[in-house]
């Protein structure tokens, strides 16, 4: 009986100071862990949208060319004496740009001359001999064959005579085009060749010029870019076209399009273009590479969030909003969306979501749908969502 009295009391203890350290423990896992009944809420930048209008257009990559390029090539053949003409600058048409020896064909129009000469007295010779043969004719001295033989010498002497002017001027015409000019006015390219080379008559080319203002651009548009402005296009559907340059600065001027293919290029599958732009101070270049911004309307009733607000999931694009659940808090919810192209470095969504919605941009690779969120706007601080640490 003594032993039994004795640990009775021993075995209560060790119960009590069991469950003292038990409480103990539990108060302590609670100390730290603060938020074990439920999840902290994520601080996360949110943009509340708004619908908007924006143009209906499309950024596409384009190159410039001339709109004149015109071959410099000799109308007489010889040896090339000169170049009369500064490379890479202006040139205006009928400048002298080459000189091709003109001796040879001086020589022809000196030979036409005296051709003419000769034939010109033969003309008066043959001219007399008519003349004197007909009084003989009236005397009856000669027959009237011995006349008429006369008189048909004088007149092909006199049609030789036609044939030789004939020669004269083309004669002065070649050697005019030894003075190689220039077609037209504009930028005129290298010389090819050099002085002293042997060129062929419309043959050889010898430079090109090309007419920098206007300047073309020429682009292509596939089928879904042709299909997101509205069809195919044609110049009177274009409102705006705007040259975007390798800087990424607007060129100053609009240009038009003056250039539209009837068809879509088999092979490519896109429908050629092509715009015009004033250059007056020859700052684009032909074979420059830039990029084309076209604009044909406008389109109401869209929605513009940033670029690191869009993810991409196995059904499409998706982006995470701040809305309330059925017990009133904040979470993060999966919003579908259809997005259009980027607008001003941004994205335009033409479905999904409605004015008012606030979209998460920031802390999207921690958010989680139905997980609680912070929303706050993107100029103010984060709200503290979790208690301090309670003191030991």
């Amino acid at each position: 009986m003594l032993i039994s009295q004795t640990i009775q009391p021993r075995h209560a203890l060790l119960v009590l100071a069991l469950s003292l350290g038990l409480s103990a423990c539990g108060k302590s896992s609670q100390q730290q862990n603060p938020a074990a009944g439920g999840m902290p809420a994520m601080p996360v930048t949110v943009q509340t949208v708004a619908a908007e209008t924006i143009p209906v257009q499309t950024e596409v990559v384009a190159q410039t060319e001339g709109a004149k390029q015109i071959e410099v090539r000799p109308r007489v053949g010889g040896i090339v004496l000169k170049r009369l003409y500064q490379e890479g600058d202006a040139v205006k048409a009928g400048q002298d740009m080459f000189l091709i020896d003109p001796v040879p064909y001086q020589l022809q129009v000196d030979q036409s001359k005296a051709l003419i000469a000769q034939q010109k007295a033969r003309i008066e010779q043959t001219a007399r001999e008519a003349q004197r043969l007909k009084g003989l004719l009236e005397s009856h001295s000669i027959s009237q064959r011995e006349y008429d033989n006369a008189a048909s010498d004088n007149s092909v002497a006199a049609a030789t005579l036609l044939q030789y002017q004939a020669q004269l001027r083309e004669a002065e015409l070649n050697l005019s085009y030894t003075h190689v000019k220039a077609p037209e006015s504009g930028i005129a390219g290298r010389f090819v060749l050099s002085e002293g080379a042997l060129v062929s008559a419309n043959t050889t080319l010898l430079s090109t010029i090309v007419q920098l203002s206007p300047i073309w651009v020429r682009f292509s548009l596939s089928e879904s870019e042709l299909t997101a402005l509205g069809g195919h296009l044609r110049p009177g559907r274009v409102q705006d076209v705007r040259l975007i340059l390798a800087d990424n600065t607007e060129y100053r001027y609009s240009g038009k399009i003056n250039f539209s293919a009837s068809q879509i290029d088999p092979a490519l599958g896109t429908q050629q273009l092509r715009a015009e732009f004033q250059n007056a101070d020859s700052a684009l270049l032909p074979g420059q590479f830039v990029r084309v911004r076209l604009t044909t309307g406008k389109r109401d009733g869209v929605f513009l969030i940033p670029q690191t607000a869009v993810l991409t999931g196995q059904q499409g694009k998706f982006v995470f909003v701040a809305e309330k659940d059925k017990e009133g808090k904040t979470v993060a919810a999966v919003r579908p969306i259809v997005a259009g192209g980027w607008f001003d470095n941004r994205w335009t969504v033409l479905d999904g979501l409605k004015a008012g919605d606030q979209v998460i941009v920031d802390n999207l690779i921690k958010v989680r749908p139905g997980a609680p969120v912070a929303p706050h706007a993107p100029d103010a601080a984060p709200a503290q969502t979790a208690p301090a640490a309670a003191k030991s």
